[in-house]
Order: C-alpha cells, then structure tokens, then sequence
C-alpha cells in the first residue's frame, strides 16, 4: 500500500514527507494505522548520524493507533483494535524468557537493523529499499508495520493519539523509579533534567510517594512544571555546583538519582550528592558513545554506592503500559501533561520547537 512517510534521505537533513510503498504483515506482523507519534530524542540522533542506522529510511517509536490487518500467526491483537507500539524483542533469548525484554540480547539488531530479522524491508520508494522497522515500528507515518511481540492492546477510554510515548520515553522514566531504581516510599529522589524522561520519573516518584523530589533543570518554564507535577524542590545548575546545592536541601546526601544527560561534570556532581547506601541509575545516551564515567573507588566502596544503566525503564511493556495508564485514569499519573501535538506535516519544526525548550514532548498528530 502507499502511505505517507517522514523519511530520513541524509545525515543531518530534515525529514521529508513522501509518499511510499509498505508491504502486507507477514506472519507475526501487524499493520496499524497511525494515530500519534511521539517525537523522541532517538529519532533525531539516527537523523543527526549518532546511531547506527541505515539511511534513506524512516524512523519513529513512539506510535499509536489502531490495527488495520493482522498477520495469519497473530494471536494478541485483532482488526479494530487500539494499540500502543513500544520497543521490539526477540522473545527467545535468556532474558525475554524471564520477563526482561529491555535487555533482550538481540535488542539492537531487532531495534536498530534496519529491517526485519530476515533482512528485508516493509518500506520502499520505488526500485529503493528504505531502512525500516525502527524499534519493530518506524512510525513516523500514517501506518506502520509492527510485531506481535511489540504492540500492545489499550482500553477504549485510552487517550489513543497520546499514548505512543508510553512505549518508551515515559515508560523509561517511570520505569526507572517504580522498576529499575525501586524508589522507597519517602526517600529522597534527584532527577537531572526536565525532559519528557524525567518528568516522566517525577510522576512516578509523586505516585510512590517519595519525600524528596529535586529536579535539575536549566529552563525555567520546565522548573515550574516539575514543580506543578509534584516535584518538592528544583535547582538551576546556573547557580553553583550541584552537589552543594542538593546538599543544602538532603544535607546527608539523596537516596537516589536518575540522570538523562549523560554530562561528565554533571554526573561528577550527581555522585557527590549521593548519600550513604545511594544508587544513581543512568538513562541518558551520551553524544559520544565510546564515553566513559571515572568514579572514585574508595568513596563508592565506603558509602556502598549503586550505579547502574537503565534501558526503557526495565518494563515488559505488556504489563508496564497498561499499568501506567490504570493509573492515568485514577488521575495519579497525568503524563498528557507533558505532551504538545503538532501536525505531522509540520515535523521539522516540531524539532525545531522540542530543541528550543517550548515543548517537552511533541506527539505528532495526522490531520
């Protein structure tokens, strides 16, 4: 079929909206018409050539929608219904068989391949093969294909457009408090970074009711946002060293912290800030993937510090999602506040939006 598609042609070029060719779902695949998709950091480092990716192609992870046809092996979802798309997995390595597919061992072949385990593509333009099944989705289109293993069915009261970033941003904030880091009711919690990912930790520390929340943020707007969200305190790195700073508020050091910029001096300043027994869970990617993080030894063995990487906030999406949005509609868990939707003809300035700080999350909407 022929649908509309934000394609990546080069490193560093901006999207283009063409129109393209999409294959049928083969046995385990689904086809799911495009609701929403949420724009996230990832995206745009494959289009800025920081991940590996093969190019032209079309990315997007964050999709939602609803199933237009079903392969003949799909059991979980059927025609009509509502879906979440998160990441994909192999469903057959140690780590899926324990309920653990964020670490799944072929995660960046079945995320980041460029096309189906088989080595084809659902997406061509013309006699051109398009890079593909992005996170088991590419969902920066008006339809996707996506697996069996990695749509997952939502109720109908679900907010549909909205929903996509559940499958990962969101999810992996989140996750990291109620999963990864298991954040102890009234504890004290840091989070570097105002973006969709720690606000999204900020909900979930509100909802397990931690004591402390410090949010780190340089955008004002952002601060008093974490702030409405139910964040206790927040500090602008502007104004001194951070673990002064955090010191002055938990003077013992926090329990926990949860970093998404991945910034050498600022997590040197995060584990200064780490009191005894303190764990600091790592989720931002750094611009440099060969970077490396030096910690003092003695201090991380005498205060018996944790510091561990997290990946889509170790939620098996099929639970995690559908947990979060029971939340959601109990109104303990407002993540459509941190969603703007703009058109998805408009996707590069959507970028240009989302860079400059004026919207946290942009979820991409067909008109």
């Amino acid at each position: 079929m022929q649908i509309s598609a934000a394609v990546i042609n080069e490193v560093s070029g901006d999207f283009a909206i063409e129109t393209v060719s999409l294959s049928e779902p083969t046995e385990h695949e689904v086809l799911v018409e495009i609701a929403g998709v949420g724009l996230c950091h990832t995206d745009l480092a494959v289009k800025e050539g920081h991940l590996p990716f093969p190019l032209p192609g079309v990315v997007g992870h964050e999709g939602s929608g609803t199933v237009v046809r079903v392969g003949s092996g799909v059991t979980k979802v059927a025609e009509g219904d509502r879906v979440a798309i998160s990441f994909n997995s192999c469903g057959q390595c140690a780590h899926c068989g324990k309920g653990e597919p964020a670490y799944c061992h072929n995660f960046m072949a079945f995320n980041f391949g460029g096309g189906r385990p088989d080595g084809s593509s659902a997406l061509t333009s013309g006699d051109t093969t398009l890079g593909g099944n992005f996170f088991g989705q590419s969902s920066l289109a008006t339809h996707a294909i996506a697996h069996e293993r990695n749509v997952v069915k939502v109720a109908d009261d679900a907010p549909l457009e909205l929903v996509g970033p559940l499958g990962c941003g969101i999810q992996t904030g989140a996750g990291a408090v109620l999963n990864s880091l298991d954040v102890a009711p009234g504890s004290s919690l840091v989070v570097v970074g105002a973006g969709s990912v720690g606000l999204a930790a900020v909900l979930a520390a509100v909802v397990r009711e931690v004591g402390t929340i410090i949010v780190v943020e340089p955008h004002e707007s952002r601060r008093e946002l974490a702030l409405s969200l139910g964040a206790t305190h927040v500090v602008d790195p502007a104004n001194g060293a951070l673990s002064e700073q955090i010191r002055a508020i938990v003077p013992d050091g926090v329990d926990y912290a949860i970093d998404t910029t991945a910034l050498l001096p600022v997590l040197d300043q995060i584990l200064q800030a780490l009191g005894v027994r303190g764990s600091l869970g790592l989720i931002g990617v750094p611009a440099d993937p060969t970077a490396t993080l030096p910690i003092g030894m003695m201090p991380t063995q005498l205060f018996g510090h944790t510091i561990r990487g997290i990946v889509e906030g170790d939620a098996d999406p099929d639970t995690f999602i559908p947990h979060l949005l029971d939340l959601h509609r109990q109104g303990k868990f407002p993540f459509d506040k941190l969603i703007t939707t703009m058109p998805f003809s408009q996707i590069n300035e959507a970028v240009a939006v989302q860079h400059r700080g004026e919207a946290v999350k942009v979820v991409l909407v067909h008109e």
